[in-house]
């Protein structure tokens, strides 16, 4: 049942992306005049066809899902039978160079534009986040070194106002990528609330490949969570079992000193190992005493366990925005994940970013899995990053893809003529060839994550 969810998930994200995509060529086509032969969804054999409208389009739905095409009347492809003289001035091949870009390159800007719209839904929806409340900082960690000894909240970043921890880490990591500095203003938790302090984040100490990972628990970043609370008493019979420990039990203190999140909690178990300490929880309308006493984990010499799964809120803020804003700051949001996606493309090419970061379709089926079960806005929110990517994806200039056609037409305008037939065979070939070794390293990356 979780492979059937996890195909259905991935056609969801992936089949309305490739539709719309290919809409944007079809829409600008027709626009120009040229006259649209088939419209296609997947590759490979049809497994359903129909023609409608007065150039008798072929509308179809192929085996293969990954992608699409709009065919159009062009005298370089090889037809049935000859084309009609009545027909010639509405050829691809016959279009003004610049008919020929703004066809080319709707499709990528439909897919744009459509992430445009998804962020701009939700929005207005509103969206609940992760305020950016942070445990004290571990003792190494790049903020602990500034000073910084306590709970904390990032209330702005650069002098800017910040809405929450993804706000936040959005921020880190673009400025990260470059080993850029960031000034934090830090409001400190508890008695020291109303103290605001600003704090310079050297994000240049990380490596380049900490930001592939979650890198802000390196700079002293790791999120508040609420009193931890007894998620899953994990084995029957161990310390926790024994002493009584159940689901759903609330943790108010250890040795009389209240512990107020779930990382505390962690840590003081696990450094606990041989030692009898004294619980109290919180359990229906009352409080219980309890003594439970860490074992020593399984492999381990020096950490402690009880045999619990805890578990903590984390102190969410809901964001949204009237419809003009939100429109706004889609568009935004659609411009600096392009942007950043371009760079870290850079960065691959020059050998800076881990070719791991090239996911495959495996792995989107996952994360398109993962996303709908958290919930439609979620949902969204992937398919909205997505389109990006495929958008992206599809501008670089590489042969047999839109970037490379825009390339050719580049060309064209500069030198007057279009790029002899010799230079597109090869050049195409080369084309195929690369995208064969992008998807071999994403199906090899989608295969490492699976198995790890």
């Amino acid at each position: 049942m979780t492979v059937i969810w996890t195909i259905v998930a991935f056609l969801l994200a992936l089949g309305p992306l490739i539709v719309f995509h290919e809409l944007g060529h079809y829409a600008v086509a027709r626009a120009c005049g040229v006259k649209v032969l088939r419209f296609s969804v997947g590759f490979g054999r049809p497994l359903v066809k129909w023609v409608r409208g007065r150039d008798q389009t072929e509308w179809v739905l192929s085996l293969i899902p990954f992608g699409g095409y709009v065919a159009m009347l062009d005298e370089r492809e090889a037809h049935d039978a000859p084309i009609p003289a009545a027909d010639l001035p509405r050829a691809f091949n016959r279009q003004h160079v610049a008919k020929r870009i703004a066809i080319v390159a709707a499709g990528p800007a439909a897919n744009l534009l459509l992430a445009v719209l998804l962020y701009a839904v939700l929005n207005m929806s509103g969206i609940e986040e992760p305020r950016a409340i942070f445990t004290a900082p571990d003792p190494h960690s790049t903020l602990a070194e500034s000073g910084i000894a306590a709970p904390f909240e990032v209330v702005a970043m650069d002098g800017e106002a910040l809405r929450s921890m993804v706000d936040l880490r959005w921020r880190l990591l673009k400025i990260g990528i470059d080993h850029g500095s960031a000034e934090l203003s830090v409001r400190g938790l508890g008695a020291s609330s109303d103290a605001t302090r600003k704090v310079v984040l050297d994000l240049g100490r990380l490596d380049t490949k900490d930001f592939e990972e979650d890198f802000m628990p390196k700079l002293g970043m790791s999120l508040l969570r609420t009193r931890p609370t007894i998620g899953e008493v994990t084995d029957p019979k161990g310390p926790a079992a024994a002493a009584g420990l159940k689901r759903g039990d609330r943790i108010v203190a250890i040795d009389g000193k209240p512990i107020d999140d779930v990382d505390a909690f962690r840590r003081l178990i696990a450094g606990s190992p041989g030692r009898a300490l004294a619980m109290t929880v919180e359990r229906d309308a009352g409080t219980v005493d309890l003594s439970v006493t860490p074992v020593l984990a399984p492999g381990s010499t020096t950490t402690g366990m009880i045999g619990v799964l805890p578990q903590g809120q984390l102190q969410k803020i809901e964001v949204h925005y009237g419809p003009i804003d939100a429109l706004a700051h889609g568009a935004t949001q659609t411009w600096d994940l392009g942007v950043f996606s371009l760079r870290m493309i850079g960065k691959m090419v020059t050998g800076q970013v881990s070719m791991k970061n090239i996911s495959g379709p495996l792995t989107i089926a996952d994360y398109a899995k993962k996303s709908a079960q958290l919930g439609l806005l979620p949902f969204i929110s992937f398919v909205a990053f997505i389109s990006i990517s495929l958008g992206v994806m599809n501008l670089l200039p590489i042969p047999m893809l839109d970037g490379g056609h825009l390339l050719y037409y580049s060309a064209e305008i500069v030198r007057g003529r279009p790029p002899s037939e010799r230079f597109l065979e090869w050049s195409q070939r080369a084309g195929m060839f690369l995208l064969a070794g992008l998807m071999v390293v994403a199906l090899f990356n989608d295969f490492a994550r699976l198995l790890s």
